[in-house]
Order: C-alpha cells, then sequence, then structure tokens
C-alpha cells in the first residue's frame, strides 16, 4: 500500500451486471478499509444488480437512467441525445452533491455520463476495464483518465497498466487447504477423493448440466466427487451411489469460497469475474466459454490457458463424450491437476483491489497537490 494523502468522497461508476458490480464493491471496501471516513457512493441505474448489491453493502447509491447506445439506425438513437443528456445531468448533481474528488468507472450504460460529467468539472478519472476485449464506455473514458487499469494484460487502452481483478476479500484471502476440512464438511464431500467443481455461475449453465446429469454414475464410480451447482431452479435429483465417490448437486453456493477450497478442478464459463477468482486461488479449470457476444469469454481465458493452468473446450464439444474422454483422465491425474494448479496461482492477482485502490489514492493526491 503506497501512503498517499487521504481523499475525502470518491464516486464509483458501473452496474448493470456482475461483471461491473463485484470489482466496484470489492474497489469500495478497500477504500474503506483504508479511510474510515471516506465517503463512498455508487452510480448505478434501478434496473441493474446495484441497487440491491450496493445498498446492502453498505454503501449510498445514485441512479442515473439507463441509456443504451444502439447499434444500428432506429428511432432510439434520434433519442439518445436527450437520454444522453438526462444521465450526465444526474451524474454531474451526484458529483456535485458528494463533493467526489475522483470518479471510478468499470464500464457499462452508467460509466459514460459518469466521464462525461467528470471531464467537465475536471475531476479526475479512474478507470477499470474488466475483459479483455474493452467496451465502448471505457476506451471513451480512457481518453481522459488519469489512470487506466485492465485485469488482462492483452486488453489494448491508451496508458493501460495491468491490476487484475478486485476480488471479494472471502476470496482474496482464501487458504484453500487450510478451510479444506471446513468446505467438504459444509456440502458433505468426503477427504479421500479428488473433487471436481462444476459452475456456470449465478444464472447456470444448461451445456454443462445437462452433460454432467448423464456422467453421475461414470464419475461416481471412476472416484471423482463432485460439486455441481446448476444455478437457481435448475438443480436435478442425483441417486446416492452405493459405491463410489459422492456427487453433489446444489442450486447455488452463498459461501463461494468454500467451494473453491472443497475443489481440486474446475468447470466453469469464462467471465473475467470467474476466470481471476480461479486464478487468485490457485485452481485449474476447464473453460467453456459461452458461444454469444463478441467472443470476450475465450479471450478472458486465453492468458491462462496458455500459461498451462487451463483448457477451453467449445461450448458444442463439451459433450458427455469429452467427460468421459478427456475430463475423467484429467480429474484423476493428481500430478497434472498439481500442474496446471501451479501455473494458474502464478496469473492471480489476490491483492488487485488494494493496487487499484493506490491508483485511486494517487488521483486524488495529484488533483489535490498539483
Amino acid at each position: 500500500m503506497i501512503p498517499l494523502s487521504s481523499p475525502t468522497s470518491v464516486l464509483l461508476a458501473g452496474g448493470g451486471s456482475a461483471g461491473h458490480v463485484s470489482p466496484l464493491l470489492a474497489l469500495a471496501d478497500a477504500l474503506r478499509r483504508r479511510h474510515p471516513d471516506l465517503r463512498v457512493t455508487a452510480l448505478g441505474t434501478e434496473q441493474g444488480l446495484e441497487a440491491r448489491l450496493v445498498p446492502e453493502r453498505g454503501y449510498d447509491l445514485r441512479f442515473v437512467p439507463k441509456v443504451p447506445l444502439p447499434r444500428r439506425p432506429s428511432s432510439d438513437l434520434l433519442r439518445l441525445p436527450g437520454r444522453l443528456k438526462a444521465a450526465v445531468d444526474a451524474a454531474g448533481a451526484a458529483i456535485d452533491e458528494t463533493g467526489a474528488e475522483v470518479v471510478v468507472g468499470f464500464g457499462g450504460y452508467v460509466s459514460t455520463p459518469a466521464y462525461l460529467a467528470a471531464r467537465r468539472r475536471h475531476v479526475p478519472i479512474v478507470v477499470h476495464e474488466q475483459n479483455t476485449r474493452a467496451g465502448l464506455a471505457n476506451r471513451l473514458g480512457a481518453r481522459w483518465a488519469s489512470a487506466v487499469a485492465t485485469t488482462f494484460a492483452g486488453t489494448v487502452l491508451p496508458g493501460a497498466q495491468r491490476v487484475g481483478m478486485p476480488l471479494r476479500r472471502e476470496v482474496a484471502t482464501l487458504d484453500r487447504a487450510a478451510s479444506r476440512p471446513e468446505a467438504l464438511e459444509h456440502f458433505g464431500l468426503e477427504a479421500q477423493w479428488p473433487t471436481l467443481l462444476v459452475t456456470g455461475g449465478s444464472l447456470g449453465a444448461q451445456r454443462l448440466n445437462d452433460a454432467f446429469r448423464s456422467r453421475v454414475a461414470a464419475l461416481s464410480g471412476a472416484g471423482v466427487q463432485v460439486l455441481h451447482i446448476t444455478g437457481l431452479g435448475k438443480e436435478f435429483a442425483v441417486t446416492p451411489p452405493e459405491t463410489g465417490a459422492p456427487y453433489v448437486v446444489v442450486p447455488y453456493a452463498d459461501r463461494m469460497e468454500l467451494a473453491y477450497a472443497a475443489a481440486d478442478l474446475v468447470v466453469a464459463r469464462a467471465g473475467a469475474n470467474t476466470v481471476c477468482e480461479l486464478t487468485a486461488v490457485g485452481l485449474p479449470a476447464v473453460y467453456v466459454p459461452l458461444p454469444i457476444g463478441n467472443g470476450e469469454q475465450r479471450l478472458n481465458a486465453a492468458e491462462v490457458v496458455a500459461a498451462g493452468g487451463g483448457l477451453v473446450v467449445d461450448d458444442a464439444a463439451f459433450t458427455p463424450e469429452w467427460i468421459d474422454a478427456e475430463l475423467l483422465p484429467l480429474a484423476t491425474d493428481g500430478e497434472r491437476v498439481a500442474r496446471m494448479a501451479t501455473a494458474a496461482r502464478a496469473l492471480g492477482e489476490p491483492a488487485a483491489d488494494e493496487t487499484l485502490a493506490d491508483l485511486v489514492d494517487r488521483a486524488a493526491r495529484d488533483r489535490n497537490h498539483p
């Protein structure tokens, strides 16, 4: 931690998805740990996850109108200037009312008006980009920013420096070995088996759920115990095997750090937050990128896969037959899994929240003491 003069108020802009809200909250917590009297205000929309998660964490939340940018000519394009002005005005009011000395943006609908309002007021901007391929808002904000932080080394933005993904402290400080006994007991798993964690995130992944449901007996019989987080409403019944390893199905895990502590190997989507949490705790993974969007999930996993800490499998190729031919031999090869874990851990950035907080502190210092 760099000893810098303390800001008195910061505004954190980001919302809509967990990919924006999670690092925002991690930074808020890091700043509050450093500066207990710091005023931390979040800027979001009424429709995003932040509307629930930010107040639950105890931070003030101000709203701006959601302004989607049309990707093709339409009537929405004609209404864009008026909508954007309303959002910029709302963001400016939040800056003025809170006396924010720095605006930190995480991308998405909320960040564009925040960047524009901050620039008009000569308030320093710090940008954090979660994905390998930067979004439109952060490409704009990076042009005016005092500091630009990225999660991945391959992200192309002016003046960018890789800091990693700010993570929840429960994950960033996890000692998997020390927490393993508690984790196994928590989920009803047994210590003698290698553990495979399957997760599609909070919404689940139907491709993963379907493929694994048909291989419960095969995995159990091969001595691989499974903790399968299906997503809410997508769980399925499992007949407990008379012999072999347990197969535990849960709709969600409210203590994800314990799921990581129980696991030796993971099968998951490749969202930026997932990739960064797994490398931070040193877990190797089979990444099955979501087959929609602009291909950013495959890019998110590219660095750790190149380093030997994971594998990438196309969504369409992740079948029950792939589990038989490729996953079972991997999950039962302890030496290979251990090598992959070491490679994954080498890329982890568990202190990204503190590094990003350094950049915020520096921006405030430079503004207050030019």
